[in-house]
């Protein structure tokens, strides 16, 4: 976990995975986009609203193949290589952190699904890499505006090769919070308590359909925040990177710091990260 004093890596090595996750990450968004007029909806997962592709296990095997032809003693785990629902998902985490090997690559082949099979240009893939059990690269890619965001632990947040910093708002009342629409039943209660007390007091409230998107949009200050109930690794390793590095914030809904088995989360400019926290808690979302 991040409360863990782990020994980086040396820069050299980090810039060489990061140069492959944006290989991996430039692959995945040449099929997105090249596939932008929305998909055939191969299965259903989790339930109706959770929708598969044909194209998400294309994208995840083409970020595979690249990151092992690299790397080939790396761990990889990717969204298409698990049953649905959060049990899973919590599952198949687990036991990849408890197998041996330092590095392992995490990796949501088309973040916001939903979106893509309609065509809407709200999709990316999103890598992070773990050093053990620590996020040290991140890398979201929008291919629909060409914009790459990337982190090194320890080395800044970019966007397109420039610093980025989260936004400056410092009262609830200026800020831009983003959320989530969520398929299940508990996640989707949690989201409505939320929205009726937020809503009043915010600025506005955005719903995108990609946590990665919302997440990378914090970290260059687009958005305020961006709080959901239920995640995946998956949905938010690369982008904890990035708002961290933005010199933003990223914690459960517990405040607690955030760590790989993070589900219930919310990321901020960590200006107004305690007072949203606590509007949240005090309507009963925790």
């Amino acid at each position: 976990s991040s409360t863990t004093d782990i020994a980086i890596p040396p820069k050299e090595e980090l810039e060489a995975v990061l140069n492959v996750a944006i290989q991996a990450s430039t692959a995945a968004g040449d099929i997105i986009v090249g596939n932008a007029g929305g998909a055939e909806v191969m299965k259903t997962k989790a339930n109706s609203k959770d929708l598969l592709t044909l194209i998400d296990p294309l994208c995840e095997k083409t970020i595979r193949e690249i990151v092992l032809d690299t790397f080939p003693t790396h761990n990889f785990l990717g969204e298409e290589d698990v049953p649905p629902g959060k049990e899973a998902s919590a599952a198949a985490l687990d036991a990849i952190l408890e197998k041996s090997g330092d590095w392992l690559w995490i990796v949501d082949p088309i973040d916001g699904t939903s979106n893509f099979v309609h065509g809407m240009p709200l999709c990316v893939p999103s890598i992070a890499v773990a050093y053990k059990g620590e996020v040290v690269v991140g890398v979201i890619y929008d291919p629909h505006r060409e914009e790459y965001f990337t982190a090194m632990k320890g080395q800044g947040s970019q966007l397109n090769g420039k610093p980025i910093h989260v936004g400056k708002e410092d009262v609830i009342g200026d800020a831009i919070v983003a959320m989530g629409s969520p398929p299940a039943a508990e996640s989707l209660e949690m989201s409505l308590k939320g929205v009726n007390v937020l809503m009043p007091k915010v600025r506005t409230i955005r719903i995108l359909g990609s946590a990665a998107l919302m997440l990378a949009w914090v970290a260059n200050g687009r958005l305020t925040s961006y709080w959901e109930y239920d995640l995946s690794s998956w949905d938010i390793a690369a982008g904890a990177l990035l708002i961290q590095e933005a010199g933003g914030k990223l914690t459960d809904l517990n405040g607690n710091p955030y760590n790989l088995r993070v589900r219930k989360m919310i990321a901020s400019n960590g200006l107004v990260h305690d007072e949203i926290l606590r509007t949240l808690n005090d309507a009963g979302v925790v």
